[in-house]
């Protein structure tokens, strides 16, 4: 039988932070860093709505990273993709309503921790202003569609993550089509690398996503998991983001069953995140912090022991 071992070592990388700060990736032993996920939205398809007043998110943010976050995602504008599960999927929000739902929980978790915060935007006016008001990095799901965002994280000089995926958000999960999965989903985020290197940004301070569940059958969602390594070899950390999405519920549907709802998820998440950390994934993006922090530390710490004859 096969089974899933971190690797004994793991490449390792170091993303330039403002302010003179830094966060290493591929650590030793192989054991991915945490992102937590923070939506400030009325409408995401896990808890939109939960964290809208900007106190209560706030302290939420705060509770992940005491939880075991190693950086905060903050989205205040839903990228669920329609199509498929979810219908006609989010509305797209205006760059002001983004602006306002973001800024008041960014600045106050900037004043309140010096950890890194990542904002999960696709838009450039979004990110400039985010940028200014304490962010370390932007995560873009639509990989540079916005030349402005380039533009702004050149400025800044800070980490970009590329995402793929492909067509329009609302439509993306019809009329599925890929004759080489991962040689296709590899040369769209190579492309994606030459956008960024266009925009002036440094390749080292890129991080590349599969975009789990962007305009991608649930099969090959996991076949992309499984084959990480083959993305491994654009030579950029990998972030892998399964957590609560639709389909691990229907990896492990039962027949006359209903699909599990995003809350009722987490054993699939633990066993992509089980998978993405044994295949070199330097960063995983998840909403069940504790549990992932926890899962991680103790399949760490088994791995970590010797066996019998070891030499030390």
């Amino acid at each position: 039988m096969e089974i899933a071992t971190l690797p004994d070592t793991a490449r390792t990388w170091t993303l330039r932070l403002p302010r003179g700060r830094s966060l290493p990736l591929g650590s030793p032993g192989g054991r991915p860093r945490v992102l937590g996920v923070l939506n400030l939205t009325p409408d995401s398809f896990s808890d939109g709505g939960r964290w809208s007043d900007p106190a209560r998110a706030v302290d939420r943010g705060l509770a992940l990273l005491a939880e075991g976050a190693d950086l905060l995602d903050l989205g205040a504008e839903s990228t669920r993709p329609g199509g498929g599960v979810y219908g006609e999927g989010a509305r797209t929000v205006p760059p002001e309503e983004e602006v306002a739902r973001l800024l008041p929980v960014l600045e106050g978790l900037r004043r309140a921790t010096d950890a890194p915060l990542s904002v999960d935007t696709r838009k450039g006016e979004v990110a400039r202003q985010a940028l200014a008001a304490g962010a370390d990095l932007i995560n873009d799901v639509s990989a540079l569609a916005d030349p402005l965002l380039g533009r702004a994280v050149a400025a800044a000089g800070c980490p970009l993550v590329l995402m793929h995926s492909r067509g329009d958000l609302a439509t993306m999960q019809r009329g599925i089509h890929f004759a080489d999965l991962l040689g296709e989903v590899r040369a769209e985020l190579a492309a994606a690398v030459g956008r960024a290197a266009a925009a002036g940004i440094d390749e080292s301070q890129l991080v590349l996503d599969p975009g789990l569940g962007f305009g991608k059958t649930w099969e090959q969602n996991l076949a992309l998991i499984r084959r990480l390594p083959e993305l491994a070899t654009l030579g950029r950390p990998l972030l892998v983001g399964a957590s609560r999405k639709s389909f691990l519920a229907r990896a492990a549907e039962r027949p006359g069953a209903p699909l599990a709802p995003p809350d009722h998820r987490l054993g699939g998440s633990l066993a992509a995140v089980a998978w993405a950390a044994a295949l070199g994934a330097a960063i995983v993006r998840v909403h069940d912090v504790a549990e992932t922090a926890q899962f991680l530390d103790v399949w760490h710490a088994i791995c970590a022991i010797s066996r019998p004859g070891d030499q030390p």
